[in-house]
C-alpha cells in the first residue's frame, strides 16, 4: 500500500478563478505494483473521476502521479477536493482493498459580481419612497459606486433610498459593482410624476369649507329674519293691548 497520498493543483497556488481550467494532481508514494493502483478523485464525497496505469510495472515500490482536469465554478468555492489510492489485486488479492486517502484541499474560487447590464425604468409619484437596489454577490465581496443625477455625495452601499422623492430625484442613476475579478454597471432611469391626489383632497376640503360657510350663513340669515319678525309681531300685540301708550 502507498505510504503517502497527497493532492494539489498543478502549477498553481492561491485562489482559483471562475471558468478557468485547472489540473488536480494526486501524488502516490511507495506503491507496488503500480499497475494495480487505482486513483479516485473526489469533490466532498462525490467521485469526479478515476485514473490508473496502462502499462506493466515492476514490484519495486515507486512514486507516481495522476491528474484530473476540471473547470472551476463559483459552486466550488469552499469545496474540499481529495484523492484516494487503492490496490486492486484481483480475486487472489484482498477482496476489500484498503484505500489510502489524501488530506482535503479546500478550494477558494474568485468570481465577479453577477448583474444584468441593462437599463431599468422606474416611475414613481412625488412624495413616495424611491429605492434602488443593485446588490450582488461576488468573491471577494464587491464594492459599490453610484453616479447620481444631482450634486450629492455618492453612497457606498448597494441600496439607495430616498424617503420622499421629488423632482430633484428624476434622472439617470449609474451603479457600478466591482471586485478584483471584474466590474459591471447597471443603470436606473427614474421618472418622478406629480401626485394630484393631495391637491384634489385639498381642493375638496376647501370646497366643502366654502359650502358649509355659505349654508351656515344662509341658516343664520333665515334664523335672524324669523327672529326679528317674531319680535316685531310681539311688539304689535303688546301695543294693541296697551293703546294708552300712544302710536308706535
Amino acid at each position: 500500500m502507498p505510504t503517502n497520498v497527497s493532492i494539489s493543483v498543478l502549477n498553481h497556488s492561491g485562489p482559483m478563478l471562475e471558468k478557468i481550467r485547472y489540473n488536480l494532481v494526486c501524488e502516490v508514494r511507495d506503491v507496488a505494483p503500480a499497475e494495480n493502483l487505482v486513483v479516485t478523485f473526489y469533490r466532498g464525497q462525490t467521485e469526479l473521476g478515476k485514473a490508473q496505469f496502462s502499462r506493466l510495472t515492476s514490484r519495486i515500490p515507486e512514486n507516481d502521479s495522476f491528474s484530473l482536469s476540471f473547470t472551476a465554478t463559483k459552486e466550488d468555492d469552499g469545496a474540499q477536493f481529495s484523492c484516494g489510492a487503492k490496490l486492486e489485486l484481483g480475486p487472489e488479492g484482498p477482496q476489500r482493498p484498503l484505500v489510502v486517502r489524501s488530506q482535503s484541499l479546500t478550494a477558494t474560487v474568485h468570481y465577479g459580481p453577477e448583474l444584468q447590464n441593462e437599463v431599468n425604468h422606474i416611475s414613481i409619484y412625488e412624495g413616495e419612497t424611491l429605492q434602488l437596489n443593485c446588490s450582488s454577490v461576488g468573491n471577494p465581496p464587491p464594492s459599490y459606486t453610484w453616479i447620481l443625477p444631482f450634486n450629492d455625495s455618492s453612497p457606498a452601499s448597494s441600496v439607495l433610498t430616498f424617503k420622499s422623492a421629488n423632482f430633484k430625484h428624476k434622472g439617470q442613476y449609474n451603479c457600478t459593482v466591482s471586485n478584483s475579478v471584474m466590474a459591471v454597471s447597471v443603470i436606473f432611469e427614474v421618472d418622478v410624476q406629480v401626485n394630484f391626489l393631495p391637491y384634489i383632497i385639498a381642493a375638496a376640503v376647501v370646497l366643502a369649507a366654502v359650502v358649509l360657510t355659505i349654508v351656515a350663513a344662509k341658516i343664520y340669515c333665515c334664523y335672524k329674519h324669523k327672529y326679528m319678525r317674531d319680535y316685531n309681531l310681539k311688539d304689535v300685540f303688546r301695543l294693541r293691548r296697551h293703546p294708552s301708550q300712544g302710536p308706535y
